[in-house]
């Protein structure tokens, strides 16, 4: 089963140029991790299962922490740390900078698993 959480908006510092890593601007995340969640269907507890609301907290401490010069370095410790959980088997982040470009919305998407 696939647990996701998709056009989380945040903010942070992060560019290959100076005054990109100076100035807070707009990031979208998307945010997709495969795991096993028949324990959680059949109690109906969030204890047994993998919140998604981990996985926005995981992307705000990345995204509002110390600045990166690549995107694909933000979508690389988003996933690293979503995979701490052993319950999950693969996770698929999206990275998206849309206020760069006067057209279009640039971005990454990265696949990690166990």
């Amino acid at each position: 089963m696939k647990i996701f959480i998709e056009k989380l908006v945040l903010k942070g510092k992060h560019g290959v140029s100076d005054r990109e890593r100076e100035v807070a601007q707009e990031f979208q995340i998307d945010i997709s991790a495969e795991a096993d969640t028949r324990a959680s269907a059949e109690s109906d507890e969030i204890s047994d299962t993998v919140n998604y609301k981990d996985f926005a907290e995981i992307a705000r401490e990345v995204i509002e922490g110390p600045s990166s010069h690549l995107i694909e370095t933000l979508a690389h410790k988003i996933a690293k740390r979503i995979l701490e959980d052993e319950r999950i088997k693969a996770v698929s982040v999206t990275v998206r900078k849309p206020q760069v470009l006067e057209s279009g919305i640039p971005g990454v998407t990265i696949v990690r698993s166990r």
